[in-house]
């Protein structure tokens, strides 16, 4: 199928296209019903060239009166303010707590003139308040709403993945502006057995207004009017044309990543052909469904994977045009979008990305006590040469490797999970179709073997120990397992960009033996044999054979 990974855009459509932004992020949702093991799944790329990849760790606690709870700006660590702290807070990692409530997010942007940039609560101090203080997804619903409406949100648009062991939520939100405090929203519940995902564009459209499983601001619609964004009628009103309306930038960069997410996991269920002109941008009447009902069952592994796509075997596919170079590179260096002769070009945006922060994959997972089932599968930045490792929300600990803290944007830090996986992968980037398979069968070897076997061992260990009502050693045997997984996999990755220099120093590829020793003559145990110079691919030797600077050596 032929590529079409670098799009030519008008200068208008350039200028729409949202998606280039400091963080543009991808989820994808899963329903109880809809995986193998009856959990909910939520997953999230927190995807920003600024963003460091660490474990966000806060213990729950016990809270007096008048005690005050400090917002900072996640994205910019501006102080945004204080408001009053609740009586008890739960402890949360990552974007779980210990309830087993998951909240993610990404950012659509919208009408820009709706932000409020006085107001005290931004999108991820809502998130992990919100994390704090609920027990439930629609509690974590109400919590989001509540504190808005109350302080006023300083943030973009946004859409949230909003679960618990039980329901599964798509919730697009936007502010009012700055002279009207609060939000316009509307949340939906995804059917049991169904999935749904989302990429920096708002994705619900009409709605039911009188239905247990959809809510909504009361005056979602007559916000609308009162700012000359719609003038339907009531059963008409699509929340996304109003507040974050389609164009091609949007969906090309934004939805294509829900098609493409649907295409892997929908299996049979889902006609990807059907929307391939929309994904394309071709055709934005043919829009994407909110959510579909997969074909067959869904595990943690199957979500990590697809976090991991760059549209291979698509008309996007980022690997088969002269923009991948000479090795198949599926990443474009920002800004994506750039000019010649007149004419604006701009390259895909693909879920997995060079510039993630971290990644996840978490479950709620009702079959196992609360203490055990809350569970976030964790990775720092590309996913596609990282690695996801276990982290119990209950643990009294977090490893080394991702402890807040240790290291940031500015300062390299040798012990940190996210200066070593961008070792890796910034490794890979040179030599991809050949380098990248290593660090993926790494990954691949280290996520199945603790997916469908150490994982599931360690959950009986703990839930026989909380039946007995043994939960503090649980919580030990949690944490020493969380930690020492952890920092194991760490020294692993650390080895394998040791491996990385040495077999592909220079372009070559040093052959190894099944042990995984290199081959050496048999006069010096230091000087390879069998290195080979695989040189580029067919695709990139045409282009340059035909380029102006190629020259004919010789005519056959």
């Amino acid at each position: 199928m032929k590529s079409r990974s670098l799009i030519c855009l008008t200068l208008a459509a350039a200028a729409l296209f949202v998606c280039n932004r400091s963080r543009a992020c991808t989820n994808v949702i899963i329903t109880p019903g809809a995986s193998a093991d009856g959990s909910s799944m939520v997953s999230y790329a927190a995807d920003s060239h600024m963003l460091f990849g660490e474990l966000y760790f806060l213990p729950g606690g016990h809270w007096k009166a008048g005690a005050m709870r400090q917002i900072i700006e996640w994205d910019t660590f501006r102080p945004l303010g204080a408001i009053p702290q609740v009586p008890v807070t739960y402890q949360r990692v990552g974007n779980i707590n210990v309830n087993q409530v998951i909240i993610g997010e990404t950012t659509w942007g919208g009408r820009l003139e709706l932000m409020d940039t006085s107001a005290v609560m931004d999108y991820g101090t809502l998130i992990y308040v919100a994390l704090e203080r609920a027990r439930t997804a629609r509690e974590a619903i109400d919590v989001i709403v509540s504190l808005a409406n109350e302080y006023g949100y300083a943030s973009e648009g946004e859409t949230f993945s909003i679960a618990d062991k039980d329901e599964a939520w798509i919730m697009d939100l936007i502010g009012k502006g700055p002279d009207n405090k609060g939000l316009v929203w509307v949340a939906r519940r995804i059917p049991d057995g169904y999935i749904s995902g989302h990429a920096n564009q708002a994705r619900i459209t009409r709605f039911p207004l009188d239905d247990p499983n959809t809510l909504y601001a009361p005056d979602v619609i007559s916000f609308a009017r009162e700012k000359g964004y719609f003038s339907g009628s009531d059963a008409e009103f699509s929340f996304r044309e109003a507040y974050c309306p389609l164009d091609f930038g949007t969906v090309r960069g934004c939805d294509a990543r829900v098609w493409s997410m649907f295409r892997l996991l929908g299996g049979s269920a889902f006609d990807s052909d059907k929307y391939l002109e929309y994904a394309l941008g071709h055709d934005l009447a043919g829009e994407l469904p909110l959510w579909i009902r997969p074909d067959h069952k869904i595990t943690p592994k199957d979500v990590a994977d697809v976090m991991r796509d760059h549209y291979e075997g698509t008309p996007m596919d980022m690997t088969t045009d002269i923009g991948a170079g000479g090795n198949a590179l599926p990443y474009r260096w920002r800004p994506m979008g750039f000019e010649w002769e007149g004419k604006s070009y701009v390259n895909e945006r693909a879920i997995a990305t060079q510039q993630t922060g971290f990644w996840f994959v978490a479950q709620a997972r009702p079959n196992l006590p609360d203490e055990v089932g809350a569970l976030i599968w964790f990775g720092c930045d590309d996913a596609a040469t990282s690695y996801l490792t276990p982290i119990y929300a209950s643990t009294k600990a977090v490893p080394e490797c991702l402890r807040e803290g240790n290291g940031d944007m500015l300062h390299y830090s040798p012990t940190s999970q996210f200066w070593m996986c961008n070792r890796v992968a910034n490794a890979c980037y040179k030599m991809y179709n050949y380098m990248a398979p290593l660090a993926r069968c790494a990954a691949d070897s280290f996520e199945q073997d603790q997916m469908f076997k150490k994982v599931p061992e360690m959950d009986g260990k703990l839930e026989k120990l909380i039946k007995k009502g043994k939960v503090r050693k649980a919580r030990r045997l949690m944490t020493e397992y969380t930690v020492g997984t952890a920092m194991d996999q760490f020294e692993v990755w650390k080895k394998l960009e040791e491996l990385l220099l040495v077999k592909f120093i220079d372009g070559n590829v040093k052959a190894q033996n099944e042990d995984g020793s290199f081959k050496h003559s048999q006069y010096h145990s230091g000087t390879p044999e069998g290195l080979t110079q695989p040189g580029y691919t067919d695709f990139w030797k045409e282009a340059v054979a035909k380029s102006a600077h190629g020259s004919v050596l010789e005519e056959k």
